[in-house]
């Protein structure tokens, strides 16, 4: 990628690229999944493709409140692919966590959720998304209900942009009867960005780990989503959930993930957004207060 260089405009990932030690404020991790895909993907190379899409992208902000040079993130690498051992997975992502106050998890496709969730300390979970994900089995549509079995409260997960034609009706009573919060994309049509987070910071507690399922968003923004459909929320709308959360003190974690680089457009429009979804991240957490 031949890129020009202005030392007046520093790139997004020139945050990640100098050397650090010890703790840090936000971790970026990738974590390579694709075998377990209820549709063909070879997601375990998004990670990678995330990180030179951050190459694109500045580290300015219009909100004042932000100061990303501020903060000290690191970019672990990838860690061993959930598909080849979930338990050292896991292992290596509590690692991380712990020496983190926010991790953001790179996938992969969704099955990336359960290990991203469970190597951490987390107690609720937000979902944005466009599919339940409470399927029998172990594949990227079934993450929620392995996190419930492990002895997640169904009653501290809240699922934003559920889809209308993308799930069924026996997975809609399945959440029901898990005491799940569905936030369907429709209620998103009549209700701010803000209302709808604030409700679900709420339902999920103080120790929060989001999952921003890329296919949430409407198709013509993120080809390179498998299962997205035309329909979903937009890009501006993700981004300012991905702000928010990064901006909320009770979120400790978040993953991307549902994205096949290697299927992107051209002009890698989806790719791109999962790095604004990151830079997102990043700087709403450098304005916590």
């Amino acid at each position: 990628m031949a890129l020009s260089h202005d030392s007046l405009w520093p790139r997004a990932y020139s945050l990640f690229s100098q050397e650090k030690s010890g703790p840090s404020d936000v971790t970026l991790v990738g974590v390579p999944a694709s075998r377990t895909s209820l549709s063909p993907t070879q997601a375990h190379e998004t990670p990678d493709a995330i990180r030179k899409a951050l190459l694109r992208y500045s580290t300015a902000h219009s909100d004042s409140r932000v100061k990303i040079e501020d903060i000290k993130v690191n970019d672990a690498g990838n860690v061993v692919s959930p598909d080849i051992d979930e338990t050292q997975s896991i292992s290596a992502i509590h690692a991380l966590s712990s020496e983190s106050e926010l991790l953001i998890a790179l996938g992969g496709d969704n099955s990336i959720t359960y290990a991203g969730f469970q190597g951490t300390d987390a107690t609720g979970l937000i979902t944005l998304d466009a599919h339940y994900d409470l399927r029998d089995g172990v594949s990227n549509g079934s993450p929620v209900r392995r996190l419930i079995e492990a002895g997640l409260e169904g009653k501290k997960v809240v699922q934003i942009g559920i889809a209308d034609f993308s799930n069924s009706a026996e997975y809609a009573e399945r959440a029901r009867k898990y005491g799940i919060t569905v936030i369907p994309r429709s209620e998103l049509r009549i209700k701010s960005i803000a209302e709808v987070w604030a409700r679900a910071l709420d339902i999920a507690g103080d120790k929060i780990f989001v999952d921003f399922d890329m296919d949430v968003c409407d198709r013509s923004v993120v080809p390179a989503c498998p299962a997205a459909a035309p329909g979903g929320i937009s890009a501006d709308e993700l981004r300012q959930f991905a702000f928010l959360a990064g901006n909320s003190h009770s979120v400790i974690a978040a993953d991307i993930s549902e994205v096949d680089s290697t299927q992107d457009s051209k002009d890698e429009r989806t790719v791109r957004l999962a790095a604004l979804v990151v830079l997102e991240l990043i700087a709403g957490f450098s304005a916590r207060e």
